[in-house]
């Protein structure tokens, strides 16, 4: 279902473009969080350990930087993972002023069995798609995300 604007056609284009990639990702994400909620695991939380997982460890600043997400938000997030025993914070060794987060044996254990059974969902999610489509669909979506504010 399209809009019911009416107006130039660019702006009709536009519009409905926009809301297709609005319902789209709210689909997909709708999805896969029914994945995480199995584990009662939110979509911050996934987010954390998976950066982790994949970066090694790092600041709450920069963990909040890659997940879009405010500091206190972020911190929030860091205090539940640390309560369920899946990080911990460390002194940062090349600045003392600085807590690194890292994730503890049971926290990679968890990520590394979970990790894989996510990529294969968000996979099937995108199995529709052509490999071009892919190509295509990554290229516009980083072009609308790195555009500059105007």
């Amino acid at each position: 279902m399209g809009t019911h604007y009416e107006g130039s056609e660019r702006e009709l284009q536009t519009l409905n473009a926009f809301i297709k990639l609005v319902r789209a990702t709210e689909s997909i994400n709708n999805r896969l969080n029914r994945h995480h909620a199995e584990v009662d695991l939110t979509v911050s939380q996934f987010g954390v350990l998976e950066a982790l997982y994949h970066l090694g460890p790092l600041n709450q600043k920069s963990l909040g930087e890659k997940l879009l997400k405010s500091g206190g938000n972020i911190t929030m997030v860091i205090d539940n993972l640390e309560k369920s025993g899946w990080v911990e914070r460390q002194r940062d060794p090349e600045d003392r002023r600085a807590m690194l987060i890292h994730l503890t044996d049971e926290g990679e254990a968890f990520i590394s069995s979970y990790f894989p059974q996510h990529l294969s969902r968000i996979v099937e999610e995108f199995d529709i798609l052509s490999s071009q489509e892919l190509e295509e669909l990554a290229t516009i979506c980083k072009k609308l995300g790195l555009q500059e504010e105007k």
